[in-house]
């Protein structure tokens, strides 16, 4: 049986994924399925680097340049959001765009979310426990890693452990089942064929872009837009915790000046981008395009379907 085709654009933070998956998605009659784990939420703008656009009410989707991208924008941030409510919900959009004989072009950073589609992982469905819960946040991030490097090293070896809410999160799995949290997602009959595109950029090239990325986030009003959110959601909440949001309050709580926390947010950015690297570079199926090379890209996709 011929499985339904899509294509999926990947790289690190600031690669330039997203204009690419947008040319690609008006060459190609396509719809773009976000795959980043921060611009699910709604009112996280600037420190998600969101593309520009508007919400439309009466397709519940995001739309940037006439091209509708799906889960984006549609998580309030103070909402736990899982691996498995990605899953459900992107695999919804991804039939939803294949209804309606467009082709759905998955484009982010977030490893495991693309790997959750591409692999079709079977998610463990491990509700949070609140008591568990409240035990673990009152511990700082590096007992977290600790605690989780003794029970389940295995996770503890692919999990992003700068990232409280995945270790939070695995913790809470492994702990409540008996079982390593990485080896409950096992890998089910792929349910599409895939294209993987990789944007392979030099680090020196990805550092400037990175460094440009932020200062440009700056002026946009990412100091404003941090010092809004926290004054909502307080700053426990995990979304806060993200990449940009976490530097920008260590600041704003007066613990650094604004050059320090710019300097920690670039070299903070700088390893997650070396992470993001390591992860893609494990799946050999993934077709790596130096640069943003659009004209590769869309030959690459051509061939693909025309298979």
């Amino acid at each position: 049986m011929l499985l339904p085709k899509i294509i999926v654009i990947l790289g690190p933070t600031a690669s330039g994924k997203t204009d690419l998956g947008l040319a690609l998605a008006k060459k190609f009659n396509g719809e773009i399925v976000s795959a980043d784990s921060r611009q699910v939420y709604k009112k996280m703008d600037i420190g998600t680097a969101k593309p520009v656009g508007e919400w439309n009410e009466e397709e519940k989707v995001y739309i940037v340049d006439g091209i509708p991208h799906h889960l984006m924008d549609v998580v309030d941030p103070k909402k736990e959001f899982s691996l498995a409510d990605y899953k459900v919900l992107a695999t919804k959009s991804i039939e939803n765009i294949l209804s309606r004989k467009k082709l759905p072009i998955v484009v982010g950073g977030t490893g495991l979310y693309i790997q959750a589609l591409v692999d079709n992982l079977d998610i463990p469905k491990v509700e949070p426990d609140k008591h568990l819960r409240e035990q673990l946040e009152k511990k700082k991030l590096p007992e977290l890693v600790e605690m989780l490097e003794k029970i389940d090293p295995d996770t503890a070896q692919i999990l992003d452990l700068k990232n409280p809410r995945r270790v939070l999160r695995a913790l809470e799995v492994v702990m409540q089942t008996g079982k390593s949290f990485s080896k409950q997602q096992t890998k089910s009959k792929p349910v599409y064929e895939v294209l993987q595109i990789g944007i392979d950029l030099s680090p020196e090239e990805l550092f400037k872009r990175i460094s440009s990325r932020i200062d440009g986030q700056i002026a946009e009003g990412l100091i404003e837009e941090t010092k809004k959110l926290a004054g909502k959601y307080g700053w426990s909440i995990p979304s806060m915790s993200g990449i940009g949001y976490k530097q920008i309050g260590l600041y704003l709580r007066g613990e650094m000046t604004l050059n320090e926390a710019l300097e920690v947010l670039k070299r903070d950015t700088r390893r997650y981008t070396k992470r993001q690297k390591t992860w893609f570079k494990r799946d050999k199926k993934i077709v790596w395009i130096k640069n943003t090379d659009l004209a590769l890209a869309q030959k690459l996709i051509k061939d693909f379907l025309r298979k």
